[in-house]
C-alpha cells in the first residue's frame, strides 16, 4: 500500500505509523492517531528539532567552559537519547556532533584542572596572607596597642577569612588545618593581651577611684575653714591631677563633688576680697596722692632734700596699708621708679666725692697734662722739620690725650 506522507528522513504508512530512516534501515518511532499523516510527521520532526536544540545547547556550554564532568554526563545521556530517539530527522548528524564534543571534554578537563590548581594556589596564598596579617597584629607590643582599633582590625581579618572560606575553593585538609591553627593562635594571643590590658586598666581605675574619693573627703572637710582652706585645697588639686583616670562615669561624678567643695572655699574668699576691696580702694586713693607727691623727685638734683622727702613718703606709704589686687603692681612700679632715681643721686654724689677716687683722678690728670705738653713739643719739632709721618703720629697721640682730659673734667 502506498505511503500517505513522507520526507527526506521519514514517512507515515497507511496505519498511521511514523518511521525514521537510519543507516541500518527504517525504524518505527510512534503513531499520532488523532491527526493527519502530515501532522504526525510534523510532530516527530519537532521531536528531532528539540533533540538538536539540546545538542546545540551542550556545544554552547562547552564553549563557555562548563565543568567537564557535567559535559561528560550530558554527552552520555544525549548519545542514549539519540540512539533510541522517537524523532524524524538526521539522527546520525546529531550523533556525529555529540561524538565531536567528546574530544573537547579531555581538553576541557585538562584546562579546568590547571585552573583549579591555580585557583587553589591563589586561595592558599590569600588565606596565608590573612594568617600573616593576624600574626603581625598579635606580635605588636601590647603596651602600645590601641585596643579599640586592634579589635576592629582583627574582626575585619576574621570576616575576610570566613568570606574566603565560604566563597573560595576548598583547601586540602592538611593545609586548611595548619593555616587555621596559626590563625586561631594569633587570635588567642590578641585576646589574651586585650584581657590583660583591660584587667590592669580596671585595677588602675579602682585605685584612682579610691584615691580621688579620699581627696573628695579631704576637700569637703576643708569647707568649714572657709578661705583659709584654699592653700590646702590647691595641694589636693595637684594630687588630683596626678591620681590618674578612674573611668569617665566615676571621674565626672567625683570631680563634681571635689569642685563643689572648692567653689565653696573660693566663694568665701570672694566675699572677703569684696569686703577688703572697699577698704583697699580708699587706700589706693591715698597712695595715688603720695605718688603724685613723689614723682617730682624723678627730676630732683638736691640729693639730701630728695632723700628726706622720699623717706617721709615711704613712711606714710607703709602706714596706709594694702591696695586692691589689680593696683598693687601699678603702685609698686611707680614708687620703685622714684626710689631708683633718688638712689642714683646718692650714688652719683658718692662717686664724685670719693677721696680715693679723687686722688686717683688727680694723679692721672697730672700725668695726662705732662704727656700732652710732651706731645705738643714733639709735634712742634716735627712741624719744624716738616716730617709728615712724625707730624701725623704726634697729632693722633695728642688728640687722644686731649679727649681723655675732656672726659675727666
Amino acid at each position: 500500500m502506498a505511503t500517505q506522507e513522507q520526507n527526506e528522513w521519514g514517512h507515515v504508512d497507511e496505519t498511521g505509523t511514523v518511521f525514521v530512516r537510519e543507516a541500518t534501515g527504517e525504524r518505527a518511532v510512534g503513531q499520532y492517531p488523532d491527526g493527519t499523516p502530515e501532522e504526525a510527521l510534523a510532530y516527530f520532526t519537532r521531536k528531532y528539532h528539540e533533540l538538536a536544540g539540546q545538542v546545540t545547547l551542550l556545544e554552547q556550554r562547552v564553549k563557555n567552559g562548563a565543568p567537564a564532568s557535567d559535559v561528560a554526563k550530558a554527552i552520555k545521556a544525549l548519545k542514549e537519547s539519540i540512539s533510541t530517539a522517537n524523532a524524524v530527522g538526521d539522527l546520525a548528524a546529531l550523533h556525529t556532533r555529540v561524538e565531536a564534543l567528546g574530544g573537547s571534554v579531555s581538553k576541557l578537563t585538562e584546562k579546568q584542572s590547571e585552573e583549579a590548581k591555580a585557583a587553589l594556589a591563589e586561595a592558599i596564598t590569600v588565606r596565608t596572607a590573612l594568617v600573616v596579617e593576624a600574626e603581625t597584629l598579635a606580635a605588636a607590643d601590647p603596651a602600645k596597642a590601641q585596643w579599640k582599633q586592634v579589635t576592629a582590625q582583627m574582626d575585619d581579618i576574621f570576616a575576610r577569612w570566613k568570606a574566603h572560606q565560604t566563597d573560595g575553593p576548598r583547601l586540602p585538609k592538611n593545609e586548611a588545618n595548619e593555616l587555621w591553627k596559626r590563625f586561631r593562635a594569633a587570635r588567642s594571643t590578641i585576646d589574651t593581651h586585650r584581657r590583660a590590658f583591660f584587667a590592669e586598666l580596671d585595677s588602675a581605675h579602682k585605685k584612682a577611684r579610691a584615691d580621688k574619693q579620699a581627696l573628695v573627703d579631704q576637700a569637703e572637710a576643708l569647707v568649714a575653714q572657709g578661705a583659709d582652706g584654699i592653700p590646702t585645697y590647691r595641694r589636693l588639686l595637684d594630687q588630683w591631677k596626678a591620681a590618674g583616670r578612674a573611668g569617665k562615669k566615676f571621674d565626672d561624678a567625683l570631680w563634681a563633688k571635689f569642685k563643689q567643695a572648692g567653689d565653696v572655699l573660693y566663694s568665701a574668699k570672694s566675699e572677703i576680697d569684696a569686703q577688703d576691696n572697699v577698704e583697699f580702694t580708699a587706700n589706693w586713693e591715698l597712695k595715688k596722692a603720695l605718688l603724685e607727691e613723689a614723682e617730682p623727685l624723678l627730676t630732683a638734683t638736691d640729693r639730701a632734700q630728695a632723700k628726706k622727702a622720699l623717706f617721709s613718703i615711704q613712711k606714710r606709704w607703709d602706714e596706709i596699708g594694702k591696695v586692691p589686687r589689680d593696683k598693687i603692681k601699678v603702685a609698686e612700679d611707680r614708687l620703685r621708679k622714684v626710689e631708683a632715681a633718688v638712689r642714683k643721686l646718692d650714688e652719683d654724689h658718692w662717686n664724685k666725692n670719693n677721696p680715693e677716687r679723687q686722688e686717683r683722678s688727680e694723679g692721672f690728670l697730672g700725668q695726662l697734662n705732662e704727656a700732652i705738653q710732651k706731645l705738643e713739643a714733639e709735634l712742634a719739632e716735627a712741624q719744624a722739620t716738616k716730617d709728615a709721618k712724625k707730624i701725623a703720629a704726634a697729632q693722633d697721640a695728642l688728640d687722644a690725650r686731649k679727649a681723655w682730659l675732656g672726659a675727666l673734667k
